[in-house]
């Protein structure tokens, strides 16, 4: 017979298995301190020493981390989910930026559509919050709040999709971006006229899903890409351009 006789979990089992699960979901985010040892014992209900023996635990599945004097963080996952060559590469050649984007065209739209299927109430309200924050960052004259949102946006409408592949590989990819290893998102948000155009694309995907509009969410998004594919088409267009007119006055200066 394939029975054994059930066995009570050990406290420190019950503890890796929910912080595994925290991270899964992500909501326990790669970098993330962890509260203080006697705080998070009391949180968790059980005994220093079993929290210690959990945090052995995760440490050795490369979970979490440890700082000298500054406590226990969760680790940084995502930074093997592409080898260093490769980021290089990416950065390397303009083909990778429009690869980005068109993967992620697929992988947000579909996202959204779930997101606007099977989102919750609170997931829904997660990403008004984002996006009410971006209202407030665009009136300001510096962009860098307001791009730093962009990336929650659209993070915030993955985690809402609840499929914890796509929230990872999601999560690695928003990384590189932040890293400016695609494109430099500034340049998107420098122009007010671009930057007005950007808040209206994210409201019309905040409208769809607060409607629970799948197919307009998911259309939503990818207008948003599209427009942010042709912003970067012009502008690689635009630094060859001034390449060539740098070129020709330094040839004219020379010349004199």
């Amino acid at each position: 017979m394939p029975f054994r006789p059930v066995q009570s979990e050990k406290l420190s089992a019950a503890v890796v298995r929910q912080i595994e699960q925290l991270i899964l979901r992500g909501i326990l985010r790669p970098g993330e301190r962890l509260p203080a040892e006697r705080e998070l014992a009391e949180r968790l209900k059980v005994s220093r020493p079993s929290l210690r023996d959990a945090i052995g635990v995760l440490q050795e599945e490369g979970l979490l981390s440890t700082r000298a004097g500054a406590g226990v963080y969760v680790a940084d996952v995502l930074g093997s989910a592409f080898a260093p060559a490769l980021v290089q590469l990416f950065a390397r050649h303009d083909e990778a930026v429009f690869d980005y984007l068109s993967f992620r065209k697929d992988m947000e739209g579909l996202a959204a559509k779930r997101a606007a299927q099977v989102g919750s109430d609170t997931d829904l309200r997660v990403v008004q919050t984002v996006f009410d924050k971006m209202e407030v960052a665009h009136t300001k004259r510096n962009p860098e709040d307001e791009a730093q949102l962009d990336a929650q946006f659209h993070m915030a409408i993955v985690e809402a999709s609840h499929n914890v592949v796509m929230l990872h590989m999601m999560r690695s990819m928003y990384q590189l971006l932040r890293e400016g290893v695609f494109y430099n998102r500034q340049v998107m948000f420098k122009q007010r006229a671009t930057r007005g155009m950007l808040l209206d694309q994210h409201r019309a995907i905040n409208d769809r899903l607060q409607q629970r509009d799948p197919e307009g969410a998911r259309q939503a998004v990818e207008t948003h890409l599209n427009y942010v594919e042709t912003c970067l088409h012009g502008q690689i267009k635009a630094d060859r351009n001034e390449e060539v007119a740098r070129q020709r006055l330094d040839h004219e200066v020379e010349r004199h």
